[in-house]
């Protein structure tokens, strides 16, 4: 009897640890899920808003492809909640006809059990059955046979009940799983259409691109030209940032060494070596010297690497981080030394991390902001206006400036990270949003 307890109660045990984890990566699941279509409508958003501009077919094709992804992802997303879906219904189904099984089994046995107990239904035939016992301790174990057998019956009757409970149970959650794979299955269906539309889009655009191939390979080698340049400006920037920034750093630790020699000469001591510097001194050029306070910072910064928040509230990245083939023409190969977030016209551009505004810079016809994170720097590229100032602190997610349009008449701002002179994937440190 208490084995039967026993089993039942493991079997319940792992039931709900199987319904907990099920749940919570079903809860993933729809969590990504919303993510995507949140990400699809803003990106809609900003389609709709760009479209109502001038064409530029590549810009146009640039958009296509994201919203492809996009909806390649979703679909991606349904069809792993299928497969939780099925897995959950076939181990719910074993676990169903097991129940059914067993239901059968405990339901037999019981009414044998009834039948018998039927036939000794009389208190006369129970009491008979104590006297006509041998001796004291005969009759003493009958009567113990005869409670045994009522708490016996009892525990069937319990175990049915509880086993006919969790049967119930298992069968309405089968039925509303089976429910919501047909609604996954549906949503599907309709997100592979919108796939073929946006494919059938996409191939349009690339069938007008491919008649002007020539025209549109020189407008971006033109454009790669222009951003080459820039991107020298900005390490020049910051080499001189970390050169001059070095140089106040000296030139402090100078003062403070002669001040501490005029002290101990007008007090008649002797002079003596002055004390080590709090500074951290690089071993080469190009590197911060870091006092405690900028060296703490920069192990904060990095610390939250993968967590830094987006440099603006909505967007996507439209251009990623590296050496890659063109978004529109496969055969050319583009670098960019940050990432290029696409978004909204006027939109506010804030600082990822605390720091101090190094410079900024007007480059090409827009404004470039530097701000320092101890050893690291971020640059917040195509800005139309700023609202700090050089060496102002400021706070994360403090507003810098708005974000400029650019060539395409797009609201696009590129955001570019460094250690020290060198670049780092800004990818791997902002947050999934």
């Amino acid at each position: 009897m208490h084995r039967i307890l026993l089993l039942i109660f493991i079997f319940f045990s792992i039931s709900s640890q199987a319904q907990q984890d099920y749940q919570a990566q079903q809860r993933k699941l729809e969590e990504r899920k919303a993510a995507i279509l949140n990400e699809i409508k803003e990106y809609q958003t900003l389609l709709n808003s760009n479209r109502k501009q001038e064409r530029n077919i590549l810009a146009e094709l640039n958009e296509q492809n994201r919203k492809i992804k996009l909806q390649t992802e979703l679909i991606n997303n349904s069809q792993r909640q299928i497969r939780t879906l099925t897995n959950d219904i076939y181990v719910n189904t074993l676990a169903s006809n097991k129940l059914k099984r067993e239901l059968a089994v405990l339901k037999d046995d019981y009414a044998k059990t009834i039948v018998k107990s039927y036939k000794s239904r009389s208190e006369q035939s129970r009491i008979m059955f104590v006297l006509s016992s041998e001796n004291f301790l005969q009759a003493y174990k009958r009567l113990q046979y005869i409670k045994q057998y009522a708490k016996y019956r009892k525990t069937q009757g319990d175990e049915i009940r509880a086993k006919s409970e969790e049967l119930d149970r298992i069968s309405i959650h089968l039925a509303s799983q089976k429910n919501k794979k047909e609604n996954v299955v549906s949503e599907q269906e309709s997100q592979r259409k919108i796939l073929q539309e946006d494919r059938n889009k996409q191939n349009e655009l690339m069938t007008l691109v491919k008649k002007d191939s020539k025209k549109y390979s020189g407008q971006i080698k033109n454009r790669q030209q222009e951003t080459k340049k820039i991107d020298q400006q900005i390490k020049a920037i910051i080499r001189k940032i970390i050169e001059e920034e070095n140089r106040k750093r000296r030139e402090e630790e100078e003062r403070k060494r002669r001040e501490e020699e005029e002290r101990r000469a007008k007090s008649g001591g002797k002079a003596t070596t002055p004390s080590k510097t709090t500074v951290t001194k690089s071993s080469s050029s190009g590197k911060f010297d870091l006092t405690p306070a900028e060296k703490a910072l920069a192990t904060s910064f990095s610390n939250n690497r993968g967590r830094l928040p987006w440099p603006v509230e909505k967007g996507y990245i439209s251009l990623g981080y590296g050496d890659q083939p063109h978004p529109d023409l496969p055969n050319l190969t583009i670098h960019n030394s940050g990432v290029e977030i696409s978004t909204e016209k006027g939109a506010s551009v804030r600082s990822v991390f605390e720091g101090v505004v190094m410079n900024i810079q007007v480059i090409g016809n827009t404004k470039a902001v530097f701000i320092r994170h101890g050893e690291y720097i971020t640059v917040y590229q195509n800005l139309a206006t700023t609202t700090v100032s050089t060496g102002q602190k400021v706070s994360t997610k403090q507003k810098i400036g708005t974000v400029a349009s650019n060539y395409d008449g797009k609201a696009v701002l590129k955001f570019v990270l460094t250690k020290n002179e060198s670049i780092n994937n800004p990818e791997s440190w902002l947050s999934g949003k």
